[in-house]
């Protein structure tokens, strides 16, 4: 994404290009990530309700049932932050409290380490043009500074351990461990040998 100078920062987006702006979700930013989803919803139907809903629901509201809800926290406030390239919607990541994605609770893997007004940034999707271009980590960056400004005390997510092979999309959506330790966070609890929880402190000031 080549540009002349650099646009002014947005939520703590690093490195933005002129042409690129993150931005918070609302009601009337619906389309655009509706357009960014695409009509399979971001993977399989998906439509970032995975971590937030139980196995059974989220199986009943694949597809249609997803997006609804979705939705509907998008017309409540923003559950996620958009980046536009060059005025087009081009990435995405959920950040909101760690409390609201139930599946950590279930999760033997995730289950939550202590710690109090903890957001977690789980899911990320970014468009196929976008792919490699450093979109993740500038959306990282924006959910940490987004979360802090909301009072959260320490932002989480929970990355893929890299691996030498090439995976698919659907298999990267909660980002590499390797783009959350350059962005400052610290290994918390690792459960799986794949799937770590990463945590970075939020420090007012």
């Amino acid at each position: 994404m080549a540009a002349t100078r650099a646009a002014p920062r947005r939520f703590g987006a690093r490195a933005a290009t002129k042409s690129t702006r993150i931005v918070p979700v609302t009601a009337g930013r619906w389309p655009d990530l509706e357009q960014l989803f695409g009509e399979k919803g971001a993977c399989a139907g998906c439509w970032c309700m995975w971590m937030r809903l139980p196995t059974a629901e989220f199986r009943r509201g694949k597809g249609a049932g997803n997006r609804s809800a979705l939705r509907a926290l998008v017309a409540k406030r923003p559950p996620g932050l958009i980046a536009y390239v060059g005025g087009e919607p081009a990435g995405w990541v959920a950040v909101a409290p760690r409390a609201e994605y139930v599946r950590l609770d279930n999760s033997r893997v995730l289950a939550p380490v202590e710690g109090e007004r903890v957001w977690a940034a789980p899911c990320f999707y970014i468009h196929r043009a976008h792919r490699g271009s450093g979109l993740t980590a500038m959306l990282l960056e924006a959910a940490a500074a987004y979360a802090k400004k909301q009072g959260a005390r320490a932002i989480e997510g929970y990355p893929n351990v890299n691996r030498a092979e090439r995976q698919p999309a659907a298999f990267v959506w909660s980002g590499f461990e390797s783009t959350f330790k350059r962005a400052g966070f610290s290994e918390i609890a690792r459960r799986s040998p794949t799937r770590p929880i990463l945590r970075k402190a939020l420090r007012r000031g």
